[in-house]
């Protein structure tokens, strides 16, 4: 089982073609910027919190809105500081426990990530949390 009170930060984007329920993610800001510093700048910029990279979780691929091909790689995290401050693509975001996550995501994608947040909790690699 998973121990302590886990909670995972969503954010609601209201875009056009948007108003969606998912966890932070974005594009790279340049070729050089890796995977990891892209997910630390992304959560920040979405969020205002600063946080430390943990554990990979998992890697999804699926096809956006607009047919095209989006890989999103995504880690456990765990914030350090700064404090709720939001972008101009994200209007609201959410703690919300592990066991409520699925009542809130809007996209089925987004329920491996749940499963595989879930698997690495309960394997007790994640005890420092």
């Amino acid at each position: 089982t998973v121990r302590g009170n886990v909670e995972v930060l969503l954010v609601h984007r209201p875009g056009e073609g948007y108003d969606d329920w998912t966890f932070p993610k974005g594009k790279k800001d340049s070729m050089d910027e890796s995977d990891e510093d892209c997910a630390l700048r992304e959560v920040y910029e979405e969020t205002g919190y600063l946080c430390q990279l943990g554990h990979e979780i998992a890697r999804v691929s699926y096809l956006d809105r607009k047919s095209r091909d989006k890989r999103v790689r995504y880690w456990a995290m765990t914030v350090l500081g700064g404090h709720e401050e939001l972008s101009n693509e994200v209007d609201e975001v959410r703690w919300i426990s592990i066991d409520k996550l699925r009542t809130k995501l809007t996209y089925e994608r987004d329920e491996k990530v749940v499963n595989a947040f879930r698997a690495y909790l309960e394997s007790g690699l994640a005890d420092h949390l």
